[in-house]
């Protein structure tokens, strides 16, 4: 039987390489060149199920990366998901039938070595979204299983920052910092770039996004940031069970997390709880309280409760057009110039990108008309 698979695959591999030298794009229209990539992505696919599964009788991942020509730490990956494959049908059967690929794997398959049972859902996803938003589903499981096996302890074990310097003398700084400590660090920061990139807009220069976060992280480093951000530079979201209990454990059901970033230590929310801020926000298993106001900027307690996400998982913020987190701004969805309220029921996030062509969407259709999708 072996042998009669090994002839099989070498016969399939040199009808392969048939193909390839009968490839020409050149000569094909853009609906075929589409057709027929859609048929190479599922054979590679197919191809990674029998990389994966065979991956399991070799020792050494460098073994492994010699074969595949691949890096050591893709290797690894592909070892860890062809463990995690083994007992999971839901993961096994999706890569070996070509629905999903290795990448999309190795993401589910973190997800179900730590939460068993996961790998049925976020194959689905993987199925439906884009790898971005599977990656970010991923983690979330990831994150909240491990919340109970002392994840804020690892957290403050894990962090470091290193440098290096490249080619044209530029300085890389990567640092690994714990939600705490890292998510109001990034809201500073993206507020001074914010307001960075209206003044050089004002000044008639058109400069990317992160060139301005650049710039917002040296004056972060150096001097105090002259902006001032429109929302708290952190929130933490703590079940009242869980601070009944003595900040000690998060139960089934229970939060302690920050919204869009991930969970904390309990311990951690206790320290930071003792000199901030504090807001009650009472969910009904339904929705949060509704808060209108006819006005531009939106009234701090309705962007807060808007930042904690929709519930019951509120896990913050992302675009509502392509899933992305990264420089998200609040949109109405009836314009305010067609009569929109500033109010939880109208603002949906977007990022900068989506919310720029709703905008002229909405521009085109006027006042009284509808947006084309």
């Amino acid at each position: 039987m072996l042998m009669c698979m090994e002839r099989g695959i070498l016969q399939a591999i040199e009808a392969l390489e048939k193909e390839n030298a009968n490839l020409q794009p050149e000569l094909m229209t853009a609906e075929g060149a589409r057709r027929l990539l859609s048929a190479y992505a599922r054979a590679d696919k197919l191809v990674s199920f029998g990389i994966a599964a065979l991956s399991r009788k070799l020792d050494d991942s460098s073994e492994l990366a010699r074969l595949t020509g691949s890096s050591l730490t893709k290797a690894k990956n592909v070892a860890a998901t062809a463990k995690v494959m083994a007992s999971s049908e839901d993961l096994s059967s999706a890569l070996e039938h070509g629905d999903i690929s290795l990448d999309q794997a190795t993401e589910i398959a973190a997800a179900e070595e730590s939460a068993p049972g996961a790998a049925s859902e976020l194959v689905t996803v993987a199925q439906e979204q884009p790898f971005h938003v599977l990656k970010e589903k991923a983690r979330k499981v990831k994150l909240e299983a491990e919340q109970h096996r002392d994840l804020g302890n690892r957290q403050h074990q894990a962090r470091k920052a290193r440098s290096h310097s490249d080619e044209l003398g530029m300085i890389h700084i990567h640092m690994e910092l714990e939600p705490h400590l890292g998510a109001p660090i990034v809201a500073r920061a993206e507020a001074e770039a914010q307001r960075l990139g209206r003044t050089a807009k004002a000044d008639g220069r058109k400069e990317p996004f992160e060139r301005h976060l650049a710039d917002a992280y040296v004056s972060l480093l150096s001097s105090s940031p002259r902006a001032r951000a429109k929302r708290p530079e952190l929130v933490i979201l703590v079940s009242h069970e869980v601070a009944k209990r003595g900040w000690s454990d998060v139960q089934e059901g229970e939060f302690c997390k920050i919204p869009g970033v991930g969970p904390v230590a309990p311990r951690v929310a206790q320290e930071i709880a003792s000199d901030a801020f504090l807001n009650g926000v009472f969910y009904d298993g339904t929705d949060l309280r509704q808060l209108k106001r006819w006005s531009r900027e939106i009234p701090i307690q309705v962007r807060v409760a808007l930042e904690l996400g929709p519930g019951p998982e509120f896990d913050g913020i992302l675009c509502t057009d392509c899933g992305n987190r990264f420089r998200t701004e609040f949109d109405h969805v009836q314009p305010r110039f067609a009569g929109g309220l500033t109010a939880n029921d109208n603002l949906q996030p977007r990022c900068w990108r989506c919310h720029r062509a709703k905008s002229e969407r909405d521009r085109r259709a006027g006042p009284s008309g509808s947006a084309e999708p």
